[in-house]
């Protein structure tokens, strides 16, 4: 084992990051140690490090200087002497989200919940989590990382590391998909389809039986390249000619409306197209937002209450069901092949960080290989 590692880390926000050499950490005993292969790069990494305190003043960063990276694969080569079911050599993914286990939220197992809430690598909830970075400091951007055990998701072989990387838009997309009660028979809208966050929700549709699977987006070359994934079951509209999302769901489902709408627009977008598709669902339906619609939203609050309906966030997504997803793509009936990975050595961050905007859509998988 090496006594120093490569690492990427940030000394001031809006500055590029550094490459330095830093000790090999050693893990707690209920952590491994994970040499990392494989980390994704969220693709608005860069607006968020040089606009933290515009855009999320109140979610504390992680102390400087930091290295970050939130979505890291590779294999465990160390253990602690209270983890017994993990083994050198296991491919993992690991999971960002990191929880204290003590609180309420924690000891009823609503782990996302938690009041130290935080996500390894990037940032946090509460001041609470300066505490946990304490805790784990190591991101995914260098060659080693500690994380505790409960963090871990078993890769099967058929699964990269580099498709494993981009397991935390996947399971942010899956998470709001379980519990809207994504299945056969069922008529699911994603706004912002052909996106990072879309795309993985039309995988897992198709994955978990949706009978009907309805996208918008703007860009029709894309929008076309997510319908051939599934033409049978895919209906795509581009919102670049102004038409109503609400009026052409009604449309093509006889008036009935949605049962599941997933907004997967990001904090740039307007409002407008969440509202229409809200309006879009049935009588019972439910919306969820993964894409963070920035500021306050104007809904019709009576209107969901005579139809029953609901919207709620859905942030993130357990280790538990991390390991959901790496069975889906063991048995097959999640596609991983779709993705298009663009590949930076760690040398090479800030390159992957800034050229991330020229991405294919949801397509691209940009990740850094330390």
């Amino acid at each position: 084992m090496e006594k120093t590692m490569k690492v990427a880390r940030m000394h001031a926000v809006g500055a590029p990051m550094q490459i330095e050499h830093i000790p090999v950490p050693t893990p707690g005993p209920s952590d491994v140690l994970v040499r990392v292969r494989s980390c994704g790069i969220v693709p608005n990494l860069g607006n968020i490090l040089a606009n933290w305190t515009t855009w999320f003043p109140e979610l504390p960063l992680p102390p400087l200087p930091a290295i970050f990276g939130l979505d890291p694969a590779g294999e465990v080569v160390a253990v602690g002497k209270q983890v017994h079911d993990w083994k050198v050599g296991e491919r993992v993914y690991v999971n960002p989200g990191r929880y204290c286990g003590g609180c309420r939220a924690c000891r009823s197992g609503d782990l996302i919940n938690c009041t130290h809430y935080t996500f390894n690598g990037y940032f946090g909830f509460s001041q609470n989590s300066l505490k946990i970075f304490n805790d784990y400091p190591y991101g995914g951007l260098g060659e080693y990382m500690t994380a505790p055990q409960y963090a871990l998701v078993r890769l099967p072989d058929n699964v990269s590391f580099d498709q494993a990387a981009r397991f935390g838009y996947l399971g942010t997309a899956y998470s709001a998909l379980r519990k809207g009660g994504a299945g056969p028979g069922k008529t699911v809208l994603i706004n912002g389809i052909s996106g990072t966050l879309g795309l993985g929700a039309a995988l897992f549709c198709l994955a978990m039986g949706v009978t009907r699977i309805l996208g918008t987006g703007r860009n029709l070359d894309l929008l076309e390249k997510v319908r051939e994934l599934a033409p049978g079951r895919i209906q795509v509209l581009s919102t670049a000619n102004g038409e109503a999302i609400d009026t052409w769901v009604k449309q093509v489902t006889d008036g009935l409306g949605a049962d599941l709408f997933v907004d997967c627009l990001g904090p740039g977008a307007t409002h407008e197209p969440l509202l229409q598709g809200v309006r879009a669902l049935r009588r019972g339906g439910r919306a969820f937002n993964i894409g963070a619609t920035a500021g306050g939203v104007a809904m019709d609050l009576h209107t969901m209450m005579d139809e029953q309906q609901s919207i709620e966030g859905s942030a993130w997504f357990t280790a538990g069901e991390g390991q959901d997803i790496a069975d889906m793509a063991a048995a097959g009936t999640l596609n991983l092949s779709v993705f298009e990975h663009v590949k930076f050595p760690l040398d090479e961050v800030n390159q992957a960080i800034n050229g991330i905007a020229s991405r294919n859509g949801g397509f691209s998988n940009y990740v850094i290989n330390p």
